[in-house]
């Protein structure tokens, strides 16, 4: 799998100015002092080097899209970001460059300077982090930053990155309402988002979030019950329905042709490297069917002290076909359009229905699926989404009891030249 040609590139900032309590990526909090600087400084030289060592071991030629996203990459500052930027710049002229180039940022880190230094050096879309506007919600879960910075970083960014930034949007916090919900979502709407991604918050088991509610913290009587949480989110849906959103994966809402590229290679199945600590790559093989992923310690001292090249210290995960197939599925299904098809079936010789295609069939006949003129497959409508779980857990019922006969598929199917 060493010559793959063609691969995107995510770059894990591991800062945060402070930590939310319902995050588990992993981050660091720093704070504006010489040893946090030079720790940044640090980070910066050894990530170049680490994607300059991927990107050569790997023989990549292409980069399709690039997503520098953490923690928070707004927190280096503009200096360090230029730096960042200039190094990969350095390794995306070397190769076909980006179609799309993402930096993440929050509302208290993302001053001007921040975003000239972005936009000269080659990001060409950014994704805000606001989540609400509603105080009370942000204190209860320790969401750093000022609300009053809101909606002029809203603007700011807007200027910078017309018709190309997303919005983040968090509903089922502690205080928050249906009514809440839409305010957020009206408010953001008045800087013209081109995407935005309302996310279902998700209790992770080792949050600050989590303990504090298993502990019965003051929080937890905060918190809305399941059903106003999901009528909450339901409610932010339709708003953004109404304002010409589409609703085009789990959790994510676009206008026409502004769908996330980046995100949407992870949804089908497509090569990725990942650089930084805790960061994963995938690759695939299309001509065998099978895969390995790698995935970084998430430990930025070692990190930032290794002497052999970073690559050869990542956990490796062999996907083999069955393996692959599921996660294909699992995956596929969250975008509105389904797995693709063609790869697929190049990947795998059997078709999606081939696999699930019980499954398939009773979702057709309760609605859920369609049939186009010309495909011989049915895919899926926009009301799967909203049932994806229920979905899924039939899926893997039934490639369980299929696996027997996959397997026998797999043996008897040589690769044509």
């Amino acid at each position: 799998m060493r010559e793959i040609k063609s691969a995107s590139l995510y770059i894990h900032i591991p800062f945060c100015a402070a930590c939310c309590d319902y995050c588990d990526f992993f981050s660091l909090p720093v704070k504006d002092d010489p040893s946090a600087a030079a720790l940044m400084d640090a980070f910066i030289s050894t990530v170049i080097k680490d994607t300059e060592y991927q990107l050569d071991f790997f023989g990549i030629e292409e980069i399709p899209t690039v997503y520098i996203g953490g923690g928070t990459p707004s927190v280096l500052g503009a200096g360090r970001m230029e730096r960042l930027l200039s190094g990969l710049g350095t390794l995306l002229a070397r190769r076909k460059p980006p179609v799309e180039f993402t930096v993440e940022a929050n509302p208290e880190s993302a001053d001007e300077d921040f975003l000239r230094t972005c936009l000269e050096g080659g990001a060409n879309r950014l994704s805000l982090g606001i989540q609400t506007f509603h105080e009370p919600s942000r204190r209860a879960v320790n969401r750093f930053g000022d609300v009053s910075l809101l909606e002029e970083r809203l603007a700011l960014v807007s200027r910078y990155f017309p018709g190309n930034f997303s919005v983040d949007l968090i509903t089922g916090l502690p205080f928050q309402t249906e009514n809440i919900v839409i305010n957020d979502i009206e408010r953001v709407l008045v800087f013209k988002p081109a995407h935005v991604s309302l996310y279902s918050l998700t209790l992770e088991p080792e949050t600050v979030l989590a303990h504090n509610i298993s502990g019965g913290a003051g929080v937890s009587a905060s918190m809305p019950d399941a059903d106003t949480a999901d009528t909450a989110w339901l409610a932010g849906r339709d708003a953004l329905l109404r304002s010409g959103y589409a609703h085009y994966e789990i959790s994510n809402f676009s206008l026409p042709g502004k769908r996330c590229a980046h995100n949407i290679r992870y949804w089908r199945m497509e090569n990725w490297l990942g650089a930084g600590p805790s960061a994963s790559g995938t690759i695939i093989s299309d001509e065998s069917g099978t895969g390995r992923r790698y995935t970084h310690n998430a430990s930025l001292p070692a990190y930032l002290n290794s002497v052999q090249p970073l690559l050869q210290l990542a956990a490796i995960e062999e996907l083999d076909k069955s393996a692959l197939i599921k996660e294909s599925i699992l995956m596929g299904y969250r975008y509105c359009e389904g797995p693709d098809k063609k790869v697929f079936k190049k990947r795998f010789a059997l078709s999606v229905e081939e696999c699930i295609g019980q499954t398939i069939g009773r979702w057709t006949s309760r609605g859920f699926f369609n049939r186009k003129q010309g495909e011989n497959e049915p895919v899926p409508n926009g009301k799967l989404l909203l049932f994806l779980d229920s979905f899924l857990r039939e899926t893997f019922t039934e490639l369980e009891r299929r696996q027997d006969s996959i397997q026998r598929r797999f043996s008897g199917y040589t690769q044509g030249p």
